[in-house]
């Protein structure tokens, strides 16, 4: 019955997928445009990135919510090294170090700490964006190389992007693993009965601490991405991105309280929640609507399951 609720959400999410080319395609004559929908890739894949490793978090009975702040931390980490003349493989290298120093960080507030995710993330959520403003306050960093602009701009074959090639070869790698692997069982396990999970052998702290510094990890990566496509740096960067990325893990179908969901969903919400962006952004509709409606659906995508399982209790 689990398994085929969770494949009628994901019906669900193609059949609005297909609703919202359907639509856009009337609403906007450039949407269909090839190019055009190359360039609405940008609008999702480096969230999407995060949440790849978050709905496994998730999954496992956890959350990050420093997600956001991590990528800006990251991305001043990364304005500091270009400013000082470092490469493009250097400046790799410092987001990518930076994001998952940042996640070890978080896992073993969550680990060793005993401090539970959601107030763990809300203070380090704090501390890295605060370190951020901190350390460039009003200023922005700009000396970056002509090759680091390749991550956030480049295009792998054709009209498919560098972020999207990542984004789908991630998606598969993550599918495989959660659903196929020793491992990704561990996880489900871990999610759905904790306490189970250890007496059963399982290294709980370990998996918990490994998934936290992965999605620090993705973090790191999606800074990258996202300063390279800008070509710059602010410590403002991906403000407000932690509701968006959440909410992709959420409408893909994970349960907040852990133990269920899937990759496919996630991908899918992933798809479903860019064109409706870039949709919007074509119809010159304002962002702030989009906020609205990101936060609506946020509650509806929780409120209705629970209210499901509720429901079937009865």
């Amino acid at each position: 019955m689990i398994a085929a609720r969770w494949l009628r959400w994901e019906t669900m999410l193609a059949v609005v997928l297909v609703a919202e080319f359907v639509l856009f395609s009337f609403v906007s004559p450039y949407f269909l445009d090839v190019n055009t929908l190359s360039d609405a890739t940008f609008n999702f894949t480096e969230r999407a990135l995060v949440a790849l490793p978050l709905a496994l978090l998730i999954i496992a009975g956890e959350i990050d919510i420093s997600v956001a702040a991590i990528i800006a931390l990251a991305s001043v980490a990364m304005g500091l090294g270009a400013e000082r003349g470092v490469g493009t493989a250097g400046l790799l290298g410092i987001g990518l170090g930076t994001g998952l120093v940042a996640g070890c960080i978080n896992g073993a507030l969550v680990t060793f700490g005993r401090v539970p995710s959601i107030v763990a993330t809300i203070g380090t959520m704090t501390l890295f964006r605060g370190a951020a403003y901190a350390v460039l306050g009003d200023r922005v960093l700009k000396d970056y190389p002509a090759s680091f602009a390749a991550f956030g701009q480049g295009y792998a074959a054709g009209p498919v992007s560098i972020e999207l090639a990542l984004f789908a070869s991630f998606a598969l790698v993550f599918w495989l693993f959660l659903h196929k692997t020793r491992w990704g069982r561990a996880i489900f396990a871990i999610g759905a009965n904790p306490r189970a999970s250890r007496f059963a052998g399982l290294a709980v702290d370990r998996y918990r601490f490994a998934l936290f510094a992965l999605t620090g990890l993705f973090s790191g990566l999606a800074s990258v991405l996202l300063t390279s496509r800008l070509g710059s740096t602010r410590p403002s960067i991906a403000q407000g991105w932690e509701l968006e990325i959440v909410s992709l893990v959420i409408l893909g179908g994970v349960s907040v309280w852990g133990g269920k969901g899937g990759i496919v969903g996630v991908v899918l919400a992933a798809l479903v929640f860019g064109l409706i962006t870039f949709g919007l952004g074509l119809m010159n509709i304002p962002g702030i609507v989009m906020s609205i409606f990101t936060g609506a659906l946020l509650i509806i995508v929780v409120a209705v399951p629970a209210w499901l399982d509720r429901h079937e209790h009865c």
